[in-house]
């Protein structure tokens, strides 16, 4: 009977806490279980649930990117410049992916060639992208766009908004390279062991290089739905946006050691935390309260990760 709790527990712990703050929600705010708070959680969770895609990929290669938040930031900013200096709203797009895709390959050859440990080059990342942000903006931000432009934050298919069909979108793929592809097959095994994949005549740099692309082209895509959701490309856009991102991946079961995870968790993690700053924000607790509790979930997060591994 322990281990039959056990393995529920250590398999589908983090979706019975979902369904379990989401009861005492409705219990307690009348507006939590309504339409349009409810689409309003998942359009918040879509920019968190996106970058932690990317991140799911480097931490269960054994690795961590602390820069997603002001890659974003510097994504999205140099997006919005295209944008009005003239460019089509393609070749934003295209300028977003560009810039993030940029950042994680400098990311991933710093960590692999000249053997920097990630901790280090996405600490060193995250300042840089943030400075880049300011002194392209000068501290100011970039604001109004057409409606094309706005419909990638704003918009809605069928009644479903498009942010959270991206989110979808973008999991499936995500999964599908995981599971089906030898790039997923790859990165659990660099996470497990690395060396006896190098043994095996693998380029592991290669693959561990890919992981940060595909954290920084998350990151890009996440930049295109915040500066389309608020009109706006902010040069403070994204601060401390990598903490709650690696919250999500860690609560949604990957672990920080790597070799083991899905999106499907990280997807679960990441609205879990949404449904959880939406609560606050209901019953009127002040912001001040709110940020003392990302930093316990923050916390908690790591040390339920430690409970799985032991």
């Amino acid at each position: 009977m322990k281990e039959q709790l056990t393995h529920i527990l250590k398999n589908y712990g983090m979706i019975i806490a979902f369904v379990l703050v989401c009861a005492v929600l409705t219990i307690l705010s009348p507006f939590f279980l309504t339409t349009s708070n409810l689409m309003n959680v998942v359009r918040q969770s879509s920019i968190i649930g996106i970058m932690a895609v990317g991140v799911t990929f480097v931490i269960l290669s054994g690795g961590i990117d602390l820069s997603v938040g002001s890659v974003m930031a510097v994504s999205g900013m140099i997006a919005a410049g295209s944008l009005q200096g003239g460019s089509s709203m393609f070749v934003a797009i295209l300028v977003a992916l560009a810039v993030g895709i940029a950042a994680g390959l400098v990311n991933g050859v710093l960590v692999t060639k000249a053997g920097i440990t990630p901790f280090v080059v996405t600490l060193g990342m995250m300042s840089i992208a943030r400075g880049v942000t300011l002194i392209y903006s000068d501290g100011y931000p970039i604001s109004g766009f057409s409606p094309a432009f706005r419909f990638i934050g704003g918009g809605a298919i069928m009644g479903l908004p498009f942010p959270v069909i991206m989110l979808l979108a973008v999991v499936v793929i995500a999964w599908f390279v995981l599971t089906q592809t030898r790039l997923g097959r790859y990165t659990y095994a660099i996470g497990g062991n690395e060396e006896t994949v190098k043994l095996s005549g693998i380029n592991s740099d290669f693959y561990k290089t890919m992981m940060y692309v595909i954290s920084g082209a998350t990151a890009g895509i996440s930049a295109l739905i915040l500066t389309s959701r608020l009109n706006s490309a902010g040069p403070t856009a994204g601060l401390t946006y990598e903490l709650t991102v690696i919250a999500a991946v860690v609560i949604g079961g990957t672990s920080l050691t790597g070799g083991r995870g899905s999106v499907w968790g990280s997807l679960v993690g990441a609205l879990l935390i949404a449904v959880i700053n939406n609560g606050m924000n209901l019953l009127g607790i002040s912001p001040y309260y709110q940020e003392l509790a990302r930093g316990v979930i923050i916390i908690a997060a790591v040390y339920i990760d430690r409970l799985r591994e032991q």
